[in-house]
């Protein structure tokens, strides 16, 4: 095993219908926690991509498949990346495809070449020439489908959040990418918040103390648009709530926690267990708002309003992440971390960064303090850099750019990526294993280890150093 980390200056983180079986515990699809926790051993020839570095590319090509709210809104971002171009966009409605190639073109950028109309689309997008990088932006249920056709195809992978929503189905990717040699990314803009960023570079370097704990989610009222007859197409993501009990997406509060705990890279999570509380939101916001003849009424939601995945780590630390889109609540990801000397809290009152901390020897009195002198003092090299053009680029306050931009200079500049496979299949394993747990009344199940062992070694993530675009050719 590795060495500790250094002390700081300072003290001297399938299908839908395959998955709906899981959720509800049914038959063998909830795997034991034994089968949970055991690596599978590699195939001849299969190797880590951990360390591995893009090729050098003078320009990135992507390929998007699925261009709803989620990839509609992100292709003017990738566009807009230096050395970026959008050569191919794809969604099973036609008329998507050509919006979004309209849209890319009244703004300057070369017309990309249009995917739509079938289920196979994408198979038929994804024999072209032209691309290096494929964004993957469809409904949860089709994200592994899509990825891994994207790695088979030679291509590297951004895949939206969940990569995948089955333990095979994630281990499945892990192989497939170091079968193909081809990185496979979770889109987790999140990650690369400003605040995120700023909290990961201080507890780096000690400011919290040794890290304890951590505690982050994803919690916003989603009531209104999962009603929508136009929002989600074909309710997908309503439907969701109908046939399963998982945590679907505590990934955005995980994430962050996960890398200030450098979770993969000196620590790893061993055991997860869940807890929700009963589906009363939805059905509740239907009762009183949704007309009787809207088909919703013939369905009946188990997903819990708040589901909590309690996970504990190697090293002891302990992480809370909580999922809660049916509740009337004010939008939060919570995004709080402790430690032995001091705890920051992110969305907590009206201060400018929206996050307070208490620190040691910094504090006393037992007074929160606003966070923007650490912001100002941890603020990311990423936010420092390009954080004018990531407000006027991205959206979710230009976090989502910096994912694009930072995923695009790494491919030009032939670097490791920030975020790999293991890391995503890790942060998204909560989504079958809370399932899991759930059904065993709430019992701790193991988390795999993606790494196969090579958690135990320390190396770069989120905490980059300070690189620079390549000049364009």
């Amino acid at each position: 095993m590795s060495e500790p980390p250094a002390v700081s200056r300072r003290l001297l983180l399938g299908s839908a219908a395959a998955t709906g079986a899981l959720a509800t515990g049914m038959g063998a699809a909830a795997p034991s926690a034994s089968a949970a926790g055991r690596a599978p051993r590699r195939k001849p020839g299969q190797k880590s991509m951990i360390g591995v570095p893009f090729d050098v590319h003078g320009t990135v090509r992507v390929g998007v498949i699925g261009l709803g709210n989620r990839g509609g809104g992100m292709i003017t971002g990738w566009a807009a990346v230096p050395g970026c171009t959008v050569t191919a966009v794809c969604d099973i409605r036609a008329d998507r495809a050509r919006s979004a190639a309209d849209r890319l073109e009244s703004k300057g950028n070369p017309r990309p070449a249009e995917y739509g109309g079938s289920a196979d689309s994408y198979a038929r997008m994804l024999r072209r020439d032209d691309i290096d990088l494929v964004y993957v932006a469809t409904p949860w249920e089709f994200h592994y489908e899509h990825g891994r056709a994207a790695l088979l195809s030679g291509r590297h992978a951004v895949v939206e959040l969940p990569v995948a929503t089955e333990l095979r189905q994630l281990w499945d990717l892990v192989d497939t990418s170091e079968r193909t040699r081809r990185h496979l990314l979770l889109s987790e803009n999140c990650s690369y918040g400003r605040n995120e960023l700023a909290m990961l570079n201080a507890a780096h370097d000690g400011l919290f103390g040794e890290i304890t704990n951590g505690h982050g989610g994803y919690l916003h009222d989603l009531r209104e648009l999962l009603f929508s007859d136009t929002y989600y197409t074909d309710s997908w993501r309503r439907l969701w709530h109908t046939r399963s009990t998982a945590s679907f997406y505590p990934m955005h509060g995980l994430a962050p926690i996960a890398a200030a705990m450098d979770v993969n890279r000196g620590d790893r999570m061993t055991t997860l267990s869940a807890t929700a509380t009963a589906p009363k939101g939805l059905a509740d916001y239907r009762a009183r708002f949704v007309p009787r003849d809207h088909p919703s009424w013939k369905e009946t939601y188990v997903n819990g309003d708040l589901v909590t995945c309690m996970i504990e780590t190697a090293r002891g630390r302990t992480i809370r992440a909580e999922h809660d889109v049916s509740s009337p609540r004010p939008y939060s990801r919570i995004n709080t971390l402790a430690g032995s000397r001091g705890i920051v809290e992110d969305y907590a009152g009206p201060a400018p960064t929206g996050a307070r901390v208490y620190v040691e020897p910094d504090h006393s009195g037992h007074t929160w303090r606003d966070f923007e002198g650490y912001r100002k003092e941890y603020d990311h090299w990423l936010w420092r850099k390009v954080g004018d053009d990531a407000a006027n680029n991205g959206g979710h306050g230009g976090m989502d750019y910096v994912l694009q931009w930072r995923t695009v200079q790494s491919m030009r500049a032939g670097l490791v990526p920030d975020i790999d496979v293991y890391d995503s299949a890790a942060w998204c394993s909560a989504v079958p294993l809370s399932v899991t747990s759930l059904a065993r009344g709430g019992r701790p199940v193991e988390i795999p280890d993606f790494t196969r062992g090579a958690w135990r070694e320390r190396r770069p993530g989120l905490d980059s150093a300070p690189t620079d675009m390549p000049p364009l050719g």
